[in-house]
């Protein structure tokens, strides 16, 4: 009786175990589906993200200006924060004011204002199911100032950042930054 008993007591610790297994893969699998885990590469998105840090975007259908969005260029994954969208204009001067809608933006999180590499005439008005994006670092970012990138169009998002979760002690939530317009 007693063998029977302790026979019973490993199956049950067995199959509690495998169960354990089953949801810890389940959880793994749905989070990286819905929650992508990115390393950060290149320093286009300094001074908001280094090289080495370690973010979580979101797939999210719901874009908003000052967004940074994860994409698919080529079979990369490239981070670039939305400047505009849809059936704006924008316009680039050549101290490296932006300016969407003929509206100058004030943006408090880029490295250096520059025009950077750009082969697009401007005013520049971003096509239908697309979004404008730079990078932070403007002077070595490449994004939709040169038609090899253009606009980025809502079927190659992958997502928006949620947060950089290492190194830890920058840890930080991507709020929306959204951009200002100077009156």
């Amino acid at each position: 009786m007693q063998k029977k008993k302790k026979l019973s007591v490993k199956l049950k610790m067995k199959r509690v175990g495998n169960i354990a297994i089953v949801i810890f893969v389940a959880a793994v699998v749905i989070l990286s589906v819905f929650f992508p885990v990115l390393r950060i590469y290149g320093s286009s998105m300094s001074p908001t993200l280094a090289d080495g840090d370690i973010a979580v975007a979101v797939k999210i259908s719901s874009i908003s200006i000052g967004d940074i969005l994860v994409f698919e260029h080529n079979g990369k994954t490239l981070i670039r924060r939305c400047i505009a969208q849809s059936g704006d204009w924008v316009n680039i001067d050549t101290n490296g004011n932006v300016f969407v809608n003929n509206e100058k933006i004030t943006e408090p999180y880029i490295y250096r204002k520059s025009i950077g590499e750009c082969d697009i005439s401007f005013p520049y008005q971003v096509p239908e199911n697309s979004f404008f994006v730079m990078g932070d670092n403007r002077g070595i970012a490449v994004d939709s100032r040169l038609r090899e990138i253009g606009c980025v169009s809502k079927d190659d998002l992958k997502g928006k950042l949620l947060f950089r979760l290492l190194p830890i002690g920058k840890f930080s939530l991507n709020e929306n930054r959204e951009l200002n317009y100077e009156a």
